[in-house]
């Protein structure tokens, strides 16, 4: 459904009577597109508080990938499309200073859209100065994102020991792009990995094989075409009774259907039988269910239900598939999806809550051992309200706070969430991993 909310203040009357009313204002976001693939507005300003523990001259490479502009030195004149502060080597409350001083000067000059990236070294343990002060970062980036406007974003990315920027690139062309217009106020940590030749930054999935689970309409679909958008060849994964609608998104990405209940206790058999015998390089977990009731009125069908799509099938498939070694060595991605609700909670949803709460668990407890005993990698996404035919069913009154209660006053996109996804699938993306990346405009509930 179509936020007339929305297109009102974008125009005159609209925005006249949204101001004196003291209504929100959101602003169009700029999403990627062939037409529009780089932030617009002016050059990336790349800054420096205190000094660098990365690398200077690395992450000015890094930076260089973003088709930008960069420049080291801020013209009160020219407007931004982007900033990074390098705060990776903040080590005491006073060099804190610097962060003020390289950001305070140049929030005038933000173009729309603009992005707002602070690099931070992860706290160590050992410091509590140096941890007080990178966890410091932490508080600033969230509020800045808040206050920031206009479409503008704003993220923490933390270098865990040994990483470089170069780890970072990845993340980086990310989060300096269109493709992250409705991730904002999130702590990314990135951590050391080898670096991946021979990928084209443009198409990095092709040659590579994809399988999206529930992906016959909404969310599912828009990540399976973004998939195949990078290169990649998708088995698109649904229940029996969506196979029609299956086989068309197939069949306009080139890909195969595979309709198949994925609480089945053999779907992990069926999914590597279907790869014929081929590693799976990434393995995106989107299939879910809601059966809303509160806790007093939840039958235990509801309950059963939601927990074994959403997290008990999830489970199930990752670990027999990593044991089968149907995931590509060192550079197979798992996906899954979580959700805000299962970060901040919703009423009528524990069944749901409790679930997408799980996911985050399997993620954070699961990536260091996938990672060590595999090579692979596994994170989720964390979506918000999306615009999708499951919300446009909600009474008004509540689809409109779930549109306006984030930093961007509107809802997100399908795409949205296919962006974040297509990231975490990418081969270049080996140095994040065990992160729980939310898609809400950052959210004014749950951190």
């Amino acid at each position: 459904m179509a936020d007339r909310y929305l297109r009102w203040t974008n125009t005159g009357p609209g925005r006249f009577l949204s101001r004196r009313l003291g209504l929100p204002q959101p602003t169009p976001l700029h999403r990627w597109s062939a037409e529009r693939p780089v932030l617009e507005g002016g050059p990336l300003l790349h800054l420096t508080a205190a000094h660098s523990a990365c690398g200077t001259e690395e992450l000015a490479t890094a930076l260089g990938g973003s088709g930008l502009e960069v420049r080291r030195e801020a013209d009160p004149k020219t407007r931004c499309a982007a900033v990074v502060l390098d705060a990776t080597g903040v080590r005491a409350v006073a060099e804190l200073r610097g962060v003020y001083e390289g950001l305070h000067p140049v929030m005038r000059s933000l173009a729309t859209c603009a992005r707002i990236i602070v690099l931070g070294a992860v706290p160590d343990p050992q410091d509590h100065h140096q941890a007080a002060a990178q966890q410091a970062l932490e508080g600033f980036v969230r509020s800045l994102g808040k206050e920031a406007g206009g479409g503008r974003t704003a993220q923490l990315v933390r270098l865990a020991p040994g990483a470089t920027a170069r780890s970072a690139e990845s993340t980086l062309r990310f989060l300096l792009s269109p493709k992250s217009a409705y991730v904002s106020g999130q702590v990314i940590e990135i951590r050391d990995a080898e670096p991946v030749e021979g990928p084209d930054w443009t198409r990095p999935l092709a040659g590579r094989t994809a399988l999206v689970t529930g992906s016959a309409r909404g969310i599912g679909e828009s990540v399976a075409a973004t998939l195949a958008r990078d290169g990649a060849k998708v088995v698109c994964l649904d229940v029996p009774q969506a196979e029609d609608d299956l086989a068309r998104v197939a069949e306009r990405l080139r890909g195969e259907a595979l309709p198949l209940d994925i609480t089945a206790d053999d779907a992990a058999e069926r999914i590597a039988e279907a790869l014929g015998g081929e590693p799976l390089d990434v393995l995106v977990h989107n299939a879910g269910i809601t059966r809303d009731r509160k806790l007093a009125n939840m039958g235990a069908d509801r309950w059963d239900s939601v927990l074994e799509v959403n997290l008990d099938s999830v489970l199930r498939t990752t670990d027999r598939l990593l044991k089968a070694g149907a995931l590509r060595e060192g550079t197979g991605r798992v996906v899954a999806t979580a959700s805000i609700a299962g970060i901040a909670g919703n009423v009528g949803q524990t069944n749901y809550a409790a679930s997408k709460a799980g996911i985050v668990g399997l993620v954070r407890a699961l990536a260091p051992r996938a990672a060590e005993e595999y090579g692979v990698t596994v994170n989720a996404v964390a979506p918000g309200f999306i615009e999708t035919k499951m919300t446009a069913a909600v009474p008004l009154f509540i689809r409109e706070a779930g549109r306006r209660m984030n930093s961007h006053s509107q809802g997100g996109l399908p795409i949205d969430v296919a962006e974040t996804t297509a990231w975490f699938a990418s081969p270049f993306s080996g140095g994040v991993n065990g992160q729980v990346v939310r898609v809400c405009g950052q959210s004014l509930l749950g951190a």
